[in-house]
């Protein structure tokens, strides 16, 4: 290109790129055709006078994140950066909660009923909450410890309901109880039977992933050790809101949910947006075998689980749109 072909290229290419006008004007502005102006911002491509840059805040990963998306049929993949401190055994860092709180920020629309199941992810993510359109909060799950749940997911609840302007509907009672009978008496106490109430109307939901172990899965850790040898036996991978899931993305053990305070899975699978917020190595297998229990829409993850999904090799992800039930002993 001469100067005043230069000239010329940088003058169209400032109209299309950076003033928005289309071809058809940039043409009758400069005298010519429009397929030339076509021609001559192609030429500036290949000559470098324009470079075109796709930059995403440098914590997120916009790569990772579409293959993600594509490889497992999400909706919504966030795959954030894993953090310096990240090693083998952490699960779930921290800033998780930040990029899904943003995230929910984006999801949530005004009247919706916005779901939180127990976990240190979703705890972490109310925390990070600083706007939601105003919406109902209620909790899909009981706690791990009803002693603490001030500092838990019923906290979380008026957090995010705070945040919404919203009406809050915590659930204080344990997740696991000793038998069948109390769980079933537990559901019928007045505040517990209205949150449940509202399981069939929300819109949006946000849960954790366990993997199948001590200290990164809540039911795990609250069964006997005869309890989790034998659900380990039926081929345990992953546990989801008090829901046991094998490598397949099988439910299995569903004789535990009699036991517990949670929100259904067949009523979790009609919950149209359903967001799992989980990370690090060691949890992601079992972030993979929920996945394909198509439970999951759209997930925020980091780097470090999301090279695990990426590389695994097994059954055939089941995309978000399909949401049949999976067969499971």
């Amino acid at each position: 290109m001469g100067p005043a072909e230069l000239v010329q290229a940088a003058a169209m290419a400032r109209r299309f790129y950076l003033e928005g006008k289309s071809k058809i004007q940039i043409a009758e502005e400069f005298g010519v055709s429009r397929f030339k102006v076509a021609r001559v911002l192609e030429t500036a491509l290949e000559r470098d006078l324009v470079r075109i840059e796709i930059r995403v805040p440098s914590e997120l990963d916009a790569e990772r994140s579409d293959a993600l998306r594509a490889r497992y049929g999400l909706r919504h993949a966030v795959v954030a950066e894993s953090t310096a401190d990240t090693t083998e055994d952490t699960a779930d860092p921290e800033n998780l909660g930040e990029v899904a709180a943003e995230l929910l920020g984006e999801l949530v629309t005004e009247g919706d009923v916005l779901g939180l199941a127990w976990g240190r992810s979703t705890i972490h993510m109310a925390a990070a909450l600083h706007q939601l359109p105003t919406c109902t909060v209620v909790q899909l799950t009981g706690v791990y410890d009803a002693g603490a749940a001030e500092r838990g997911s019923v906290e979380a609840v008026r957090r995010a309901a705070a945040v919404s302007g919203g009406e809050a509907h915590p659930i204080y009672a344990p997740m696991l109880l000793p038998d069948t009978a109390t769980a079933r008496a537990l559901r019928l106490q007045p505040g517990i039977a209205r949150a449940f109430e509202y399981f069939d109307k929300v819109t949006v939901a946000a849960v954790s992933i366990g993997s199948w172990e001590a200290g990164i899965s809540t039911v795990y850790d609250m069964l006997r050790p005869d309890e989790r040898a034998h659900y380990a036996n039926l081929g345990a991978t992953a546990e989801m809101s008090a829901h046991l899931f094998d490598a397949e993305g099988r439910r299995i053990g569903r004789d535990l949910g009699e036991r517990c305070i949670t929100v259904e899975a067949d009523r979790l699978r009609r919950i149209p947006e359903v967001v799992a917020i989980a990370g690090g190595r060691r949890k992601a297998a079992a972030i993979g075998a929920v996945l394909r229990s198509g439970l999951v829409t759209s997930l925020v993850t980091d780097t470090a689980a999301a090279d695990y999904l990426l590389l695994e090799t097994g059954p055939g992800p089941r995309p978000a749109l399909d949401r049949a039930d999976p067969d499971g002993p």
